[in-house]
């Protein structure tokens, strides 16, 4: 174990009790009369993950002293819209590999993948009324539908060579940070906090989730593919042209630039050791994880404003520790 993940392992240590009352409620509400959408709900949740976005809104709630069970449905409804989103992405992306195994799509075909991902959305709805609470609603409301957006904007900017970082960010700030900054909120709501608080949390989450996915979007040129469990140069194959592919056509020579261009238009995977190559010479690397230690940075200053106890330093750590990930 790296002691990156170990540090974050401590992290997520702080809410491993309340992230099992979590799990009975996921186990409780997967329940179906239909057997194959219990069997896929259980296939993709039982994959694991970090389960990141449940555990920041534990966290929040233990920052700000909140202790009430709704904490458990809501971490729960965070990761059902989630599972949702990785169902529908890995169809829309034609993925194969999701954390080391076959994606559902793979192992169940992708009509089932799609039903099922509403089944997963529509049960989290279902799940947010017993909050009995109309902000809270609101929050998720909203969260899921600018993922929505951020969707059909990536799915837009595919085999564009052209996307600059401006563009590339707003697909994650509403793709994936989205529902990081909705998880922290929800925390803030459920204390309840100040608009200042409720604030700085939703920063912490934004800035958090940025941070991450820029991370994995170095990560495909800078990683392992065994560690990371997924097919290095599946983003190329994709056509998703990632904050180190703008660098790298930004920073690049003329040839070097028309082979990255070349593959994002294209979607061939041929010369990936080529423009991994490229991606590494042109110091592309070096400015993407600029980007998310930046990000990371914003993370900590957002959670300093919350009463200082474990669970706000467990967020600081959390984003100080993203600088080191390397699978």
């Amino acid at each position: 174990m790296s002691a990156h993940s170990s540090s974050t392992a401590a992290v997520l240590a702080l809410v491993a009790d309340d992230m099992r009352e979590v799990d009975k409620v996921i186990a409780e509400r997967l329940a179906s009369s239909v057997p194959l959408v219990g069997e896929i709900s259980h296939y993709i949740i039982a994959a694991g993950g970090k389960r990141l976005r449940p555990a920041l809104l534990l966290l929040t709630c233990g920052a700000l002293g909140f202790g009430g069970a709704q904490r458990f449905n809501l971490a729960a409804v965070v990761e059902f819209i989630h599972t949702a989103t990785l169902l529908h992405d890995d169809v829309v992306d034609a993925s194969t590999l999701r954390r080391g195994r076959a994606t559902a799509n793979e192992s169940f075909g992708n009509p089932a993948s799609v039903l099922v991902g509403d089944f997963l959305y529509s049960r989290a709805f279902q799940m947010m009324v017993d909050a009995g609470d109309m902000r809270i609603m609101q929050i998720l409301a909203d969260a899921t539908n600018v993922i929505a957006e951020g969707e059909v904007l990536q799915l837009m900017n595919m085999h564009d060579a052209a996307l600059d970082e401006a563009g590339y960010l707003r697909v994650i700030r509403s793709k994936t940070a989205k529902l990081f900054e909705a998880s922290a909120r929800l925390g803030a709501i459920l204390a309840p906090s100040t608009p200042e608080i409720e604030q700085a949390c939703a920063d912490y989450g934004q800035a958090l989730g940025t941070a991450f996915q820029v991370i994995d979007d170095a990560l495909d040129y800078d990683g392992d593919a065994s560690e990371m469990g997924k097919n290095l140069g599946d983003d190329l194959r994709e056509g998703k042209a990632t904050l180190p592919l703008i660098v790298a056509m930004q920073r690049g020579t003329p040839e070097q630039r028309a082979t990255v261009q070349h593959a994002i238009e294209t979607g061939a995977v041929t010369e990936l050791e080529h423009i991994i190559a490229i991606v590494r010479e042109t110091g592309a690397l070096d400015v993407t994880r600029q980007a998310a230690a930046s990000e990371a940075q914003r993370a900590i200053a957002a959670a300093r404003c919350l009463p200082q106890n474990s669970y706000s330093e467990g967020l600081i750590e959390l984003a100080a520790q993203l600088l080191e990930r390397r699978s």
